[in-house]
């Protein structure tokens, strides 16, 4: 670990890092999974689907970054690599054959769903051991793809 300027013992921004890294990991699969769907979405609702897939993108990858940066603020190092990530990703691998825009929409509340249970996860370490700047972060994070799932669930009911 390098030096930080968080008050947290050593162990516990070890601990902290780890899941941060965890998160990142699914945070760029997701990231990426996301930027699939917006450039092979084909059908009636392609028109909103499009920009809507890329605003989540864009979100996720500040997203991604703020906890990078929080994991190298706590001392350890941010690990991000496409092989990395493939190695470490706890959600599933995303069907690229996929054209059909509800198809995209359901893929995507799947994912993102397991997406927040990882950062909830996450959450609880922070709570755990008492990092609130991490919780804080992370908090945002729930909150947002939280509505995003439901864009795309609401999308969904008939």
């Amino acid at each position: 670990m390098y030096q930080s300027p968080s008050p947290l013992p050593e162990t516990a921004r070890v601990e902290l890092a780890q899941t941060l890294n965890a998160r990142l990991s699914d945070g760029l699969d997701l990231h990426s999974q996301i930027k699939v769907a917006h450039w092979n979405i084909r059908g009636p609702g392609f028109a909103a689907f499009h920009p809507l897939f890329e605003t989540f993108a864009v979100s996720l990858a500040n997203h991604n970054d703020a906890i990078a940066e929080r994991a190298v603020t706590l001392g350890a190092k941010a690990f991000g690599t496409a092989r990395h990530v493939a190695k470490s990703s706890t959600l599933p691998d995303y069907p690229q054959e996929t054209t059909r825009d509800m198809d995209h929409v359901k893929l995507l509340a799947e994912r993102i769903e397991k997406y927040l249970e990882g950062v909830r996860t996450s959450r609880a370490v922070g709570e755990k051991l008492g990092d609130t700047d991490t919780v804080d972060l992370l908090t945002g994070i729930v909150t947002e793809f939280e509505k995003h799932v439901w864009f795309l669930r609401a999308s969904l009911d008939s």
